[in-house]
């Protein structure tokens, strides 16, 4: 157990599932190592063991079972690393689809109790309960009934903080961890931070923590009553102020429902640093279309194409242009993309990792299109959609670009130069 554990522990030892919730409308509801519990629905078998999702090479760690976690496993880790601390390993690679199906129908549930939901992310959510109250029960009795229904209809776990705020409903669902319910009575919220590690403090990552351990400060009580002039100047105005009122329970923050992305991206790392470019166009073409495809299913687009480019070195640069109209189109944003590229000027050098975005989103209802003269009024965006519709039935490798089958796209060249889309009589093929 790490020094941040053991001081988890001891702050949270006073406090359980039980106790008074009259003054606690907040829940955080955090999935218990989300991709990887998903993995095993289908594979029962490999419950109790190590199992770590991620890909092959220099990919980083999604998710681990927390069997490989207790060896030192955590999500962002290299996969190098976790073979050699975790050799027996069970290495599964991930299923963003399948993880986002999910992630869907828990949204679901969660919209089923309340509408002030705010997703953090696929596998987490802040809900305020406090309108739900007279129909469905007290928040710990609604924690209870939402951690069930994931249970039974995902077959996955899940753990809940209920408190007064988000920040210490945060703090609680990672006590709670895993599959447990924490409840911090709003009268207690104080004693509970206070036996806290300054570690635990939302927003505070190492070098904050290590400042604060220079000044002495080793728990959240030792923040709490050191006086905010020297908290200010040793972290800034801002982020002293800001830890100073967690320190004492303060946070206003209301839970606010949710609302469209602000960008849709993916990235690669490559096996082996490369200088080929050509590979790197047929990358950023894959990388496009899974982006506009992860655009059209959460039914948006977007006015900014962005690239990241990391070098051998680790030199790591960005470029971005906004277009004249919003988009979802994999065509589009690898036109963009690759102009980007080449405007970076990096012939012969060696390239570790690309990835591209897609930023400025909106629902897709509100990005309208003007036809130009001559344009077809159908063609790409059907397309796009029969696609999306044989994916779905058939897997993400059943339809891509011919470009990344036989590795011919020139540099910079259209990957869709020889295709012309035709209108609805003549598309043929099937609607999946």
């Amino acid at each position: 157990m790490s020094r941040r554990q053991l001081s988890r522990a001891h702050g949270a030892a006073n406090f359980s599932d039980e106790g008074d919730d009259s003054e606690c409308p907040i829940l955080h509801v955090d999935m218990d190592a989300f991709y990887a519990s998903v993995e095993l629905i289908d594979r029962p078998e490999l419950r109790g063991r190590s199992v770590i999702v991620g890909g092959e090479g220099r990919s980083v760690v999604l998710s681990a079972t927390y069997e490989a976690r207790r060896l030192g496993v955590h999500a962002a880790m290299p996969m190098s690393r976790a073979r050699r601390i975790c050799p027996q390993g069970i290495v599964i690679p991930p299923d963003h689809r399948r993880y986002g199906e999910v992630s869907r129908r828990v949204m679901e549930i969660f919209q089923e109790i309340t509408p002030l939901v705010e997703p953090l992310s696929l596998d987490e959510a802040f809900l305020d309960v406090a309108g739900a109250r007279r129909l469905l029960g007290e928040p710990a009795t609604i924690a209870r009934r939402i951690r069930a229904r994931i249970a039974a209809q995902e077959r996955i776990t899940c753990s809940v903080g209920v408190a007064s705020t988000k920040f210490v409903a945060k703090l609680a669902s990672g006590l709670a961890k895993p599959d447990g319910l924490l409840i911090v009575p709003r009268n207690d919220t104080v004693p509970f931070l206070h036996g806290l590690s300054v570690g635990d403090l939302w927003g505070v990552g190492e070098r904050t923590e290590a400042t604060l351990h220079r000044l002495g400060l080793r728990t959240v009580a030792d923040l709490a009553h050191t006086p905010l002039q020297t908290l200010t100047r040793a972290l800034g105005e801002a982020v002293g102020t800001q830890l100073h009122a967690l320190s004492w329970g303060k946070d206003p923050r209301p839970v606010v429902p949710e609302r469209v992305e602000k960008s849709v991206g993916a990235e690669e790392t490559f096996s082996h640093d490369i200088a080929d470019h050509r590979a790197v166009h047929r990358e950023l073409l894959r990388l496009s279309d899974r982006v506009a495809s992860r655009l059209r299913a959460k039914g948006a687009v977007g006015r900014t194409v962005a690239i990241k480019v990391r070098f051998d070195d680790f030199t790591t640069l960005s470029r971005s242009r906004s277009l004249p109209e919003h988009t979802d189109s994999a065509q589009t944003i690898y036109r963009v993309a690759g102009e980007l590229f080449r405007g970076l000027g990096a012939r012969g050098t060696r390239i570790r990792l690309v990835g591209v975005r897609v930023e400025g989103l909106v629902e897709a209802s509100e990005g309208h299109h003007q036809l130009e003269l001559g344009e077809r009024s159908q063609g790409w965006k059907e397309a796009d959609q029969a696609t999306d519709r044989i994916r779905a039935r058939f897997g993400s490798a059943a339809v891509r670009p011919a470009s990344l089958v036989d590795g011919s796209l020139v540099d910079g060249e259209d990957p869709c130069r020889n295709i012309r889309p035709r209108g609805p009589r003549g598309r043929g093929g099937s609607d999946g």
